[in-house]
């Protein structure tokens, strides 16, 4: 187990996997040692700090830490994390730990050795590495390579919201120990209007760490369950049957085909989301009705110092009912039925008076046909949406580039009580999912569909993350066809401007009121408070395809930046373009502008002549769903996150502007959350905001770079990038 010292080092068993000379994966355990920003490795506990390790590595602002989810070597589980050199990617180092609070632990310690390097010590992203050892005093010098005042800002921010929104609850009712609530909407002013498939979620107490209780709901009964295909250590598929016990007398059994989507906050708090799937591997059966699972949950947060959970799970099945005045009754009675078992779970670990670490608790999977993690294979799966269930097929492979990764390098040479009650703080905390925790894996892939491929608006989320591997993924949209269309390509102005939010697929800017950020008094007393205003104005926005990635739109002739350089204006332009690489490159750009010198806003000024590190940990999200289902506000969470810290982000620097271009597939947590959102596209309202981080008493109050509003966006009307 991972164990933190009160000096900053960290120590612990883990596992390296790395491929043999066969191809196959396989795990040797290690003690690993993390002291002074150096990594080490020994075959066994050092008994002494002299005792030389067998490799070491240097962690710095180069090494990017991905959080890789939980997956399967020889029948033995691991949560697994890798150590990617940005400034060569072939230097990489795969690590896995039995526990997933030791997995998290390790990512964490390792972020903050990369972020706060100790005083004796200079990163430099164009370094020399040494296969197996490493001589830090010969470590070159580069000015800002490193943000030096990150040290004063180390303390994380509590789990929750950076936006100010309404909840998406409303209580109606409590059952065995649990409080019911069911998803509000805009039109129910009473609360007493019920869907025909309400969402609805039960609240309760259980005596046990957050972590035992994520091992418990993951575990799967041989008998009832079993996965059909893992997609990556975040995502598979899963065939669960219900027993009779579970619906009324004379209903046929139901069964779903789910996928099942998870990850951990920061605080400790766990979330797990699920929605159906078509799959060809496991069509429907004979004896079993197949339901549908529009949207489920699990989100378990620690409380009292982790001694005890809070666990909501949330549901929204569609029973396929035929009788017509049966559904919403039965519908709604059978739902509320399942969400007991936050009961059962509270009283199974009532029963085992917090013995909640015995065997029985430990993954039990029953794999039809699985090709783990370490194993590419083809993807064929059909996902159902919140309207219809739409048929996508996957018929390309892609090479997974943590695998065939070669040479040596630094990170490779070390490859050898009574009933209670919890009432949810909505307001604050609820939906406040989703920070630092989108860590990179491989590229994500879309299946083909007729005359269009998906679109890439969740990118951004990266919070916006992070849910399937998908060498191809799925989509849920509401049309299974999509027409071509293919304007003329003005750079910034392809995506339609409607300030009055009407307009499908169309963009404006947002309150910068409704999001929270850093106070003058931040560093003293951790409060936020609301946005004024912002230092840029968005002036346009492109919604575009392409059968490769399109880096650089800033210098793109044509295009609006470069019409305002040919003029040789005071104006500058800040564009981020948000990629989700694939067979086909989706691309949401954003273009941000300012008549202001930089030179009068020495934070931005920094940002923009820094260097990527320094950029890297700097560079902030606020995304929100404003309208929408649950289960994609659930996913996209409010809360802000370091852009860079996450997903491989590529600068671009012009005469006038400064371009990020931010690769959603790079992470395998904002994969997933793309796949969510993409789902559900037509149906969102989306707001975004950016800022730089302020992390002295000099950059504080901070202030909002921009602000922005996507209205319904539609796949079918991107714009195709010609060469």
């Amino acid at each position: 187990m991972g164990i933190p010292q009160a000096d900053g080092k960290m120590e612990g068993w883990l596992y390296l996997i790395r491929p043999s000379r066969f191809g196959l994966q396989n795990s040797r355990k290690r003690y690993f040692v993390l002291e002074d920003n150096c990594l080490k490795s020994f075959k066994s506990k050092p008994i002494s700090d002299k005792e030389e390790s067998i490799r070491s590595a240097i962690i710095d602002s180069c090494i990017r830490v991905t959080d890789n989810g939980r997956e399967s070597y020889h029948g033995k589980v691991f949560f697994t994390f890798s150590l990617c050199n940005t400034s060569n990617h072939n230097d990489q180092l795969k690590c896995g730990a039995s526990r997933p609070e030791e997995a998290a632990r390790w990512i964490r310690s390792l972020q903050d050795a990369a972020l706060n390097p100790t005083k004796n010590f200079v990163a430099c992203s164009k370094r020399k590495w040494q296969p197996f050892r490493l001589t830090v005093s010969k470590r070159s010098a580069r000015k800002n390579s490193v943000d030096w005042t990150s040290s004063s800002c180390m303390h994380m921010d509590a789990m929750t919201s950076d936006v100010i929104a309404p909840s998406p609850w409303k209580i109606f009712g409590c059952q065995n120990g649990l409080r019911m609530f069911k998803e509000a909407k805009d039109n129910d002013f009473g609360g007493r209007h019920w869907d025909d498939h309400p969402a609805i979620m039960a609240v309760g107490v259980v005596d046990g760490t957050s972590e035992a209780v994520f091992r418990t709901l993951m575990s799967l009964g041989p008998s009832r369950s079993d996965v059909v295909e893992h997609l990556d250590g975040h995502t598979d598929i899963v065939h669960m049957q219900l027993w009779n016990d579970w619906l009324p007398w004379g209903m046929r059994r139901r069964d779903f085909l789910i996928r099942r989507y998870w990850r951990r906050e920061d605080d400790g708090t766990y979330v797990i989301l699920f929605h159906s799937v078509f799959h060809r591997k496991c069509p429907p059966q004979h004896s079993y009705v197949r339901a549908t699972l529009k949207s489920g949950g699990f989100v378990v947060t620690p409380i009292n110092h982790g001694k005890k959970s809070v666990v909501k799970h949330m549901l929204a099945i569609d029973w396929k009912f035929w009788r017509s005045y049966l559904r919403k009754g039965s519908a709604r009675s059978i739902t509320i039925c399942m969400l007991g078992r936050v009961a059962a779970l509270s009283e199974l670990y009532r029963a085992k008076a917090g013995d909640y670490s015995s065997s029985e608790f430990s993954f039990v999977e029953k794999t039809k046909d699985i090709g783990l993690q370490s194993e590419k294979a083809n993807i064929n799966i059909e996902v159902a949406n919140p309207e219809e269930l739409i048929a996508i097929e996957d018929n390309k492979k892609e090479d997974d580039p943590e695998n065939t990764a070669s040479g040596n390098s630094s990170l490779r040479g070390l490859n050898d009580a009574g009933d209670e009650f919890f009432d949810v703080p909505e307001p604050s905390s609820d939906d406040d999912q989703l920070e630092n925790d989108w860590c990179s894996d491989q590229n994500l892939h879309y299946p083909e569909v007729h005359h269009t491929r998906l679109s890439s608006a969740a990118g951004f989320v990266k919070k916006l993350h992070g849910l399937a591997t998908q060498k191809k993924g799925y989509v849920d949209l509401q049309e299974a066809a999509w027409e071509e269309n293919v304007p003329s390509c003005c750079y910034g102005a392809t995506l339609a401007k409607d300030p009055t939010c009407n307009m499908p697929c169309s963009w404006t800017t947002a309150d910068p009121s409704a999001f929270l950020i850093r106070g003058e008094n931040y560093l003293r007393d951790r409060h936020k408070i609301k946005a004024k205003g912002t230092l840029m104005q968005m002036v346009g926005a492109d919604w575009l395809r392409s059968d490769k990635r399109e880096d650089d739109l800033g210098s793109r002739p044509g295009g609006i930046v470069q019409k305002y350089a040919a003029n040789g204006g005071p104006e500058f332009f800040l564009v981020v373009n948000i990629q989700v690489p694939g067979s086909t490159t989706y691309g949401l750009a954003l273009y941000f502008m300012t008549k202001t010198p930089l030179h009068e806003t020495p934070l931005l000024e920094s940002f923009v002549n820094g260097d990527d590190a320094y950029r890297n940990s700097r560079f902030k999200l606020i995304p929100y769903i404003s309208q929408g289902s649950w289960i994609v506000k659930q996913s996209v969470g409010k809360k802000a996150c370091l852009i860079g810290q996450a997903l491989e982000v590529n600068y671009h620097r012009g005469k006038n502007y400064l371009e990020l271009g931010i690769d959603v597939g790079s992470s395998t947590v904002a994969r997933g959350v793309v796949n969510l959102v993409l789902g559900y596209l037509n149906n969102l309202v989306i707001e975004l905001a950016f800022l730089i981080q302020a992390n002295t008493q000099d950059e504080l109050p901070e202030c909002l770079l921009g602000t922005c509003r996507f209205n319904h966006l539609d796949a079918s009307k991107t714009v195709v990038v010609t060469p």
